[in-house]
C-alpha cells in the first residue's frame, strides 16, 4: 500500500512509458509521497487504464513504439479534456518541448529528472484542478465581436462553436478574464497558473498565452483581445472598447517584439 502524506494521500495517477526502469522509479517516487500509481507500458493500454479507473493526472512518455505520448494524451482527452498531462521526455530540445506544450500538455519532465523535480509537477498541475472545483466567479459574460467567455458555466465560444482548453490554458484564460482591464504580471500570472516555484520560467507563460491567442484571436499576429504589455506581463482587453480598453495601447506589442 501506498505511504500516505501531506502531498498526495489517495490520488491517483496513471504512469505510462515502455522502460520497465522509468515505471519503477516514477512508481517508486510518487508512492513515497503519497500518490497511487497505475502504470501502463503502451499508449493503448493507457488509454484502457485511464477509461477504467479514471486516474487525477497522466503522466505519458512523449516516445512509445504505438501511441506516443502526445497521440495518447489526445485519445484520453476524448474522452476526459480536463484531466491534467505531464509528458516525459528524453529530447530536452527547445522544438521537443514547445511541441509538447502547444499539443496541449499541461507540463514536461526532461529525463534524466531529479525525483523532486516530478513530485513538485505533479503537486503543481494537481493545484490548479483544485483551485478550478472551488471556482465560484458570477461575473457577466464577455461578449466581443466573435468571442464569449463564460466563466461562471467554464464555457467559450467562437463564431458560435465552443472552444475546448486543456486545464494550463483554462487557468490562464480564468486569471485573465477575472480582471479584464487589468495588466497582470508575468510573475503574477506564472506563480497564479503553475505556482511560485515556477516564476522565472516566462517561456512557459508565452506558449500559454500564444495557444490562447491561437483559438481567440481573428490574427494570433495581431491580437486584440489578449495583449501584450511589454516587459511587464499580459491584459485580457475589456469587450466593446470598455474604459480600460488599449489604455496603454503604445505598449502593446506582439510577443516576439517583447
Amino acid at each position: 500500500m501506498a505511504t500516505q502524506s501531506k502531498h498526495g494521500p489517495g490520488r491517483l495517477v496513471l504512469v505510462a512509458d515502455d522502460d520497465p526502469q522509468i515505471l519503477r522509479l516514477v512508481r517508486m517516487t510518487l508512492e513515497s509521497d503519497g500518490y497511487v500509481v497505475l502504470v501502463a507500458r503502451s499508449g493503448e493500454e493507457a488509454v484502457e487504464l485511464f477509461l477504467s479507473e479514471r486516474p487525477d493526472v497522466a503522466i505519458l512518455d512523449l516516445s512509445m513504439p504505438d501511441y506516443d505520448g502526445l497521440e495518447t494524451m489526445h485519445r484520453i482527452r476524448e474522452h476526459d479534456d480536463s484531466v491534467p498531462t505531464i509528458i516525459l521526455t528524453a529530447r530536452s530540445s527547445a522544438v521537443d518541448v514547445t511541441r509538447a506544450l502547444d499539443s496541449g500538455a499541461d507540463d514536461y519532465v526532461t529525463k534524466p529528472f531529479h525525483p523532486d523535480i516530478l513530485i513538485s509537477r505533479v503537486g503543481a498541475v494537481l493545484r490548479r484542478v483544485v483551485n478550478r472545483e472551488h471556482e465560484q466567479h458570477q461575473d457577466a459574460p464577455l461578449l466581443y465581436e466573435r468571442v464569449l467567455i463564460d466563466l461562471a458555466n467554464r464555457k467559450v465560444e467562437v463564431d458560435g462553436d465552443e472552444v475546448r482548453f486543456s486545464p494550463t490554458e483554462w487557468e490562464l484564460l480564468f486569471q485573465l478574464a477575472s480582471n479584464p482591464g487589468r495588466v497582470m504580471l508575468r510573475t503574477e500570472l506564472i506563480s497564479r497558473v503553475w505556482g511560485a516555484e515556477f516564476r522565472d520560467e516566462h517561456h512557459r507563460l508565452r506558449l500559454s498565452v500564444s495557444r490562447l491567442r491561437n483559438k481567440l484571436e481573428a490574427n494570433p499576429d495581431e491580437p486584440t483581445i489578449i495583449s501584450t504589455i511589454r516587459g511587464i506581463g499580459y491584459r485580457l482587453e475589456p469587450p466593446s472598447g470598455g474604459p480600460d480598453a488599449q489604455a496603454s495601447g503604445s505598449q502593446v506589442v506582439a510577443d516576439g517584439e517583447e
